[in-house]
């Protein structure tokens, strides 16, 4: 299977790139896994409704750019479904099976996604329906795939 997470704006913290790194080495032997990462849109502190559809449409193009044609996107949005580990790893299990070989996760900017990329996605997926910081969301999305193989594979690390 390959996975893409496209994701918006650059990775700073140097905490968080090294538990994304390692991530990425353990998954290796499961999948080939790729970030891509697309600029945000700059933009002042506050925003109107409509700067704001502006800022995430702009974002939303420079994703669906990133996106293959045959990639089944599964979306991070908080209005999205809620999976448990051993659902996600269900989830991924029956893309594998059933040809999907290209599985695209979006993480977007800190006003969320545009229209387009929500109507793009294949499924919504919501991690809680608190607000995370979406540089964070890397690091978790990461370690929840590599649990996921983890647990499909029925190997130990799934407490």
């Amino acid at each position: 299977m390959n996975i893409s997470i496209v994701t918006v704006g650059k990775l700073k913290e140097k905490y968080l790139k090294q538990g994304i790194e390692e991530y990425i080495k353990r998954l290796s032997s499961y999948s080939k896994i790729e970030i891509i990462e697309v600029p945000d849109e700059k933009a002042p502190e506050i925003l109107s409704e409509a700067e704001m559809l502006q800022v995430k449409k702009k974002e939303g193009e420079r994703i669906l750019a990133k996106v293959a044609v045959d990639a089944h996107v599964v979306a991070l949005a908080i209005e999205g479904k809620q999976r448990s580990s051993e659902e996600l790893a269900d989830m991924l299990d029956k893309l594998a099976t059933y040809g999907k070989s290209k599985v695209t996760f979006i993480i977007g900017g800190s006003l969320g996604l545009s229209e387009e990329v929500l109507k793009r996605a294949d499924d919504k997926l919501s991690f809680s329906k608190m607000t995370f910081p979406h540089q964070l969301m890397r690091l978790i999305l990461v370690e929840q795939v590599y649990r996921a193989f983890r647990i499909n594979r029925g190997e130990p690390y799934h407490k």
